[in-house]
């Protein structure tokens, strides 16, 4: 019974701190990555700097500063065109996806994600994204009634108080 009673705490208490499981970077390694870039654009090979650069794209879309998910994003879509493998491609969406949830775009994030599994349906990381962005949407559209009911409940309040006092 105190098992199922601190499932039911902690699934309550996730709902409510928008608990997924997409990790997080901060600012140290969004710094290395991009040091990491400017030195492999030193003379390295195109190989070398594609990997940095995919590596900090990473870093900036899981970061908590908005403007780094904003560059990470940009980052990634002008990368999109010249893409011609598909795990490559798989690769940039997830990591959109990511950006777009991050930064509360959650229709975009979602479209992403599934083109994501068209490339590679029983790819895990994307389904959990896309399962944390649906808990998300769905969490939202409840927070948003709540929130409209305690309106009309104000408002049904306040006019039954209008009304009594007339009478």
């Amino acid at each position: 019974m105190e098992a199922k009673i601190g499932k039911f705490f902690e699934s309550v208490g996730s709902f409510f701190t928008g608990g997924d499981h997409i990790p997080w970077s901060d600012g140290d390694i969004v710094v290395g990555c991009e040091r990491e870039v400017a030195e492999a654009e030193k003379g390295s090979s195109d190989e070398l700097k594609s990997e940095c650069i995919m590596r900090l794209s990473w870093a900036l879309v899981h970061s908590r500063r908005p403007e780094d998910v904003q560059r990470g994003i940009a980052m990634l879509e002008a990368s999109l065109s010249g893409v011609s493998s598909p795990l490559q491609m798989r690769e940039k969406l997830y990591l959109l996806a990511v950006g777009y949830y991050r930064s509360g775009d959650y229709s975009r994030s979602r479209q992403l994600a599934e083109r994501c599994l068209e490339i590679a349906p029983d790819w895990r990381q994307a389904l959990t994204l896309k399962k944390a962005i649906e808990d998300r949407i769905t969490k939202d559209g409840v927070i948003g009634v709540g929130i409209a009911a305690t309106a009309i409940g104000l408002l049904a309040g306040g006019i039954a108080a209008a009304v009594s006092r007339k009478k």
